[in-house]
Parts: structure tokens; sequence; C-alpha cells
């Protein structure tokens, strides 16, 4: 009996142990240490996360930083839905490789490369060496694709798809983008003229043959011409810069036609200005979904939207990649990678 008892006890401390040594494997990942400048981004190490039975454990290899990181850190946007689970890590866009199933996942194994945008709007914790991401917001990476690549094609991507498929845009439609070449913008160009859609766009005159290359019919340059002025009968209107833009897009839309605007704080005053003048208005955020992820996979797996990456950072200099977003003249993404 005690020598039952003896191997019941010598069993019980293996697996305590098993449990502490996994608890204490180690990785590298950026802190918010608190809301403000990027002087409050501190890397530290930090356990490796647990996966839950319907979980992957995704080593990144590359990740993407959106003006939503810069304004949660600031202390906008999500930072009052993160604030309380500690440790803040911002970030919810990433490619890299399964090393972990759990117990449940079907669609994944060890060693499939994977992207997609992590738990949004919820608490990503993108910017560190390994996350843990349900199986249902993660799509595989078409092997034509690099990390960085892929890592690109993730919230902005899946904004830009999911407004568009919202919207109903089918062939014949004409579209007008605002802030066409941003990270939203980009994609919605290309999208929109994979869907049959005609695409008119806004932009700084630095980015009109880069618009035109994606798709673009017509490119306004912002700084020299009022774009009401020079667009009309427009179907769909994705607004992707608010303000007095929300009020000079409904004069150039047909009746009853809609307009959608990302920026955050759009919501009440899209659909009141639009209704006013017999538009529909809405506001829209994202949310994190496999499936359109796997629509993505495709359409990146064709040629039919490619990511424009204008700069990539080191993991190191995640603070500087910030700073590039802040400036609201970034072409395309920026991307960090490991």
């Amino acid at each position: 009996m005690s020598f039952v008892l003896h191997l019941i006890q010598t069993f019980s401390l293996i697996l305590c142990f098993t449990f502490i040594y996994k608890r204490e494997i180690l990785m590298k990942a950026v802190i918010l240490k608190d809301f403000g400048g990027v002087e409050n981004l501190i890397t530290q190490d930090i356990p490796v996360p647990l996966i839950a039975d319907d979980e992957v454990l995704v080593e990144v290899k590359a990740l993407s930083v959106n003006p939503v990181d810069i304004k949660t850190r600031k202390g906008n946007a999500l930072a009052m839905k993160l604030k309380d689970d500690r440790p803040v890590i911002l970030g919810w866009d990433i490619s890299g490789v399964v090393k972990e199933t759990g117990k449940t996942v079907t669609s994944f194994l060890e060693g499939d490369e994977v992207f997609g945008m992590i738990k949004f709007p919820g608490h990503g914790k993108a910017y560190a060496e390994y996350a843990a991401v349900p199986e249902s917001h993660l799509a595989l990476k078409p092997a034509n694709v690099s990390h960085e690549e892929a890592a690109a094609a993730t919230l902005a991507a899946l904004t830009a798809w999911q407004v568009l498929t919202h919207a109903g845009i089918v062939e014949g439609h004409r579209v007008l983008i605002h802030a066409a070449a941003g990270g939203v913008g980009h994609y919605a160009v290309q999208m929109s003229k994979y869907l049959g859609a005609t695409v008119f766009a806004t932009a700084s005159e630095s980015n009109i043959e880069f618009l035109r290359d994606l798709g673009a019919e017509q490119v306004v340059d912002y700084n020299k011409d009022k774009f009401e002025d020079v667009f009309s009968n427009i179907d769909f209107v994705l607004d992707a810069v608010g303000n007095d833009y929300i009020e000079r897009s409904l004069a150039t839309m047909k009746p009853g036609s809609l307009i959608i605007s990302i920026p955050s704080g759009a919501a009440e005053s899209v659909a009141e200005k639009a209704g006013a003048k017999s538009l529909r208005g809405e506001r829209f955020m994202v949310k994190s979904n496999g499936d359109d992820m796997k629509e993505i996979a495709s359409l990146l797996e064709t040629g039919n939207v490619v990511s424009y990456i204008s700069k990539v950072f080191p993991f190191d200099n995640i603070r500087e990649a910030h700073l590039q977003i802040e400036t609201g003249k970034t072409r395309g993404k920026v991307i960090v990678t490991f």
C-alpha cells in the first residue's frame, strides 16, 4: 500500500514540475506599462501563454501595426476594455507557425503557417514571440505569400473585405474610397475592383499613380481639388477620414446609397448626417473571422490582392513603428518582424 502511495506521490510531483516548467518557459513581449507615449512600450520576458482546447499556439514571425494600436496606446479606442487585463499587450495582426494545438482543434497541425487578426476587439496580445489564438480566427497562409505580406493582410484587409461585402458591392457599382493609399484603403481599392466596381479615390499627389496601378479609375489629390466637385453618382463611400469628409461625401452620392465611416467617433454623426439627406450612413467595426480570412487568403494566393508594405521594423524597434503610423502619411502597411 505504501509503495502504491509512493508511486502516486511521485507521479503527482512529476506532473507538478512539468506544469511549472511549462509555465516558466519565457518569451519576449512588448508590455504597455501605462497609457501614453511610446516610452511606455517596454520589452520584457514573460511566460509563453497556455492555450485553451480551441486554440493554437503560434510562433509569431511577423505582425502588423495599425492606427488602433496607437489610439489604444494613448488611452483611447480599446484602452478601457484592456486596462484591467494585465499585462496589457497590444496588437492583433500576426503571421507565424503553429507550434501546438488544443484538444478540439481540427483545422491546423503543428508546423502549419497561418495568419489572422486575433481576438479583435478583445485582447489580442500580438506583440509577442508567441500568441494563443482561437482556431476560428486563423487561415492557412498561402505558400506564395511571405509572413510580412500575410501579417499586413489582417485587420486592414479584413476591414475592407467586411465593409465591402456588408455594403453588397457588385459589378457596376461606383465606389469612392477616401485615404485610399492607407492600410484599409489600398486593400479596399483592389477588392472593389475584384468585385467588379468602378473605383474612385482620394489621396495625396504622390499616391495617385500607385492607386491607378491598383485599379482606381480616377484619383483626386485632396490637397488641390475638392472631391465633391469631381465625383458624382456614387453608390458607396468608404470613409477612413471622418470629420467634414462625411458631409462632403454625401454630395457625391446617389439617392438611397450608403456611406460607411470607420474612424472611431463617427457612429452617430454619419447616420444622422446621411439620414437628413435621405441617404444611409453607418459606422463599422471589424471583427475576427476565420472564414473571412480564408477569403483573403484566396485573394492573396491568386494575386487579386497584394499587400503593399512601406516599412519593416525589427521587433526591438516597435516604438519606431508606432511613430511611423502616427505621421498619418504611411502608404500601405507597417510591419514588425522577429
